[in-house]
């Protein structure tokens, strides 16, 4: 750089050589934690930069160029570079901090930009001559070489690691001593009362290993990661307690697991126990090969599936306290939790009985509790219901409960910008509002937050997928899916869209028909769509049937309903012409109606 010559204080960096041979370093190594494509994010950013072309690394160029994205690829609205950056960044964070402290070369990807920087770890390094250590940053454009020569004292990175490393020790003494009293939180929302809520509390009991040394490490990392998973969800308080006191007693579930090791194989059992009686409402088996995994991406995949199952929407504990809304007193004096249970019991059964029950339990809560962010939110999502779902709720006018629904969010989001279930009304009332851009922001903040949400994940990647993002976004509901996300059918019609636009009508014909047919009119239109594309005329005179004799209002405002949910005009065409095909009738553009 510029003036390197006349301050003996400043050294050039790496050279090139050093760098790639760090980077082999790096992706050889059993606790660098990333996926294959993390991988290829990683060596392209480092390759592009030392060949000098470190100004093109762009989101855009990125995603086409390592996620075979498509030059329609947006990334104001896809934040699929974005995610993968904090992962590798996250990744190369830990790798330091385990295996990589006596490296000579850190390689790091600062925050706003997706260019590597790269320096020496120890000063002895930095003090080769420029004729023995050529900069890296000579090679890659002046506009990094401020950023590529390391000064006289240890790197900021290399400090911040250490004493990185130092907190965590400290912390840990901390933990040993005072582990009783100890409890993990998100915290409650901004102006919400201690007597606001009856979230469930979870503790969770230290898990056992099997007596081999490694297993007994791995199941001390796992209960760590199952913490971290599990304080991520607004709506029950995690309880970090190793021992059975009077503080466990107090807590609604306890979160039980072990690891058992047979050489490479690992296997980890977890199971739910409700502590007023005993009995095991949730358990299961997970199992890994060492030989392929590192035990951190281990217990991080295992963490993930425990959290899911155990405590996000529709999982293992709204599903066992949704009793409790049996049990609540007749005079509507329901908390701000049941209220949520209320929401999805609704959203499971989808009938007219069960939505009015939570609009009426969550209007109430929000009278009662005007700053639980929760409540403003699902209220939004249920008055979004009656115009989205109106054929199956029997609603008429679209336009009071859409502008209902906007109010909500926007309360919501007010009150708690990071909310998920916040930004996910907010996501959604900007959708079904036209306002595309201000709902795949939301959603992209939502997911971000907490890539395990499977409702967040499902909800945003069919919003990206019908405004025309049908990659990225059929990419996030199949994730969804996979991981068991709910309530069961719904997320399936989205999938067989997804098959139908990229004209996969075998695909599309199965999953339409594994979505719940009965949950939602549109499902069956979807069908008719597909069987009317595919040729199969006796099937869609079935469906066009039911249609009309159960939906007759969708039967006469197709193109309403439709231009809706599919954002483009020629996503909005395919769809009409399979329903054409199929011989059901497609009322014309408002402006043609008349000529």
């Amino acid at each position: 750089m510029s003036g390197a010559k006349g301050n003996p204080l400043i050294h050039p960096g790496p050279t090139a050589e050093e760098v790639c041979q760090q980077v082999d370093r790096i992706l050889s190594s059993d606790e660098f934690h990333s996926p294959n494509r993390g991988r290829s994010f990683l060596k392209f950013i480092v390759s592009e930069t030392l060949a000098g072309r470190s100004e093109f690394l762009k989101a855009f160029t990125i995603a086409n160029e390592v996620f075979g994205r498509e030059v329609s690829f947006d990334a104001q609205n896809d934040p699929v570079v974005r995610i993968e950056a904090g992962r590798i960044r996250r990744a190369l964070e830990r790798y330091y901090l385990v295996a990589g402290q006596a490296d000579d070369i850190l390689i790091t990807v600062p925050k706003g930009g997706y260019v590597p920087h790269f320096e020496y770890a120890h000063d002895s390094r930095g003090a080769a001559s420029p004729a023995q250590s050529p900069d890296v940053s000579q090679g890659i454009g002046s506009g990094n070489q401020e950023k590529a020569s390391s000064g006289s004292r240890p790197s900021i990175l290399l400090m911040a690691l250490v004493m990185g490393a130092v907190l965590v020790t400290v912390a840990a003494v901390l933990y040993i001593a005072f582990a009783p009293a100890l409890f993990v939180s998100r915290g409650p929302l901004s102006g919400r009362s201690p007597g606001e809520a009856s979230e469930p509390k979870v503790v969770v009991e230290a898990f056992a290993g099997s007596g081999v040394p490694n297993a007994v490490e791995i199941a001390h990392g796992l209960r760590d990661e199952v913490i971290s998973q599990l304080a991520k969800v607004d709506d029950i308080i995690v309880v970090a307690d190793p021992s059975r006191t009077g503080r466990t007693a107090a807590a609604g579930y306890a979160l039980q697991g072990n690891v058992q090791l047979d050489g490479s194989r690992l296997r980890s059992v977890a199971r739910l126990v409700r502590q007023s009686d005993g009995a095991v409402i949730w358990a299961n088996n997970y199992d890994a090969d060492l030989r392929t995994q590192s035990k951190l991406a281990v217990q991080a995949d295992i963490a993930q599936q425990i959290s899911t199952a155990v405590a996000l929407p529709y999982g293992a504990i709204f599903q066992a306290d949704t009793g409790t809304i049996a049990r609540q007193p007749q005079s509507g004096d329901w908390d701000t939790y049941a209220c949520t249970l209320a929401y999805y019991s609704y959203r499971r059964s989808m009938n007219t009985h069960s939505h009015d029950t939570a609009l009426d339990c969550l209007q109430r809560a929000t009278q009662r509790f005007p700053n639980s962010a929760t409540s403003w939110a699902l209220l939004s999502l249920t008055y979004l219901d009656e115009m989205r779902f109106r054929h199956k709720l029997g609603t008429s006018s679209p336009a009071q409960p859409l502008e209902l629904a906007s109010s909500a969010a926007e309360r919501a989001a007010a009150l708690a910008p990071d909310n998920a279930r916040a930004l996910q009304a907010l996501m959604l009332v900007s959708f079904f509002k036209d306002d595309i851009d201000k709902a795949l922001q939301a959603g992209a903040a939502a997911y971000a937050m907490n890539p395990s949400d499977t409702e967040v994940a499902g909800e945003y990647g069919l919003r990206l997928a019908m405004s025309g993002k049908w990659q990225s976004g059929c990419e996030l509901v199949s994730s969804a899916i996979n991981k068991n996300a709910g309530p069961k059918g719904y997320y399936e019609v989205g999938m067989a869209l997804c098959a139908f636009m990229r004209n996969d009508m075998k695909a599309a014909e199965l999953w339409s028909r594994m979505s719940d047919l009965q949950y939602n009119p549109m499902h069956r239109l979807v069908l008719l769509s597909i069987l009317g594309a595919a040729g199969k005329m006796a099937e869609a005179k079935q469906e066009q049937d039911w249609l009309a004799a159960h939906a007759p209002d969708l039967m006469n405002n197709i193109r309403r309903d439709i231009t809706l949910r599919l954002q483009r005009p020629e996503d909005q065409e395919k769809f009409f012409n399979g329903l054409r095909a199929s011989g059901a009738f497609i009322e014309p553009p408002r402006a043609e109606v008349g000529k």
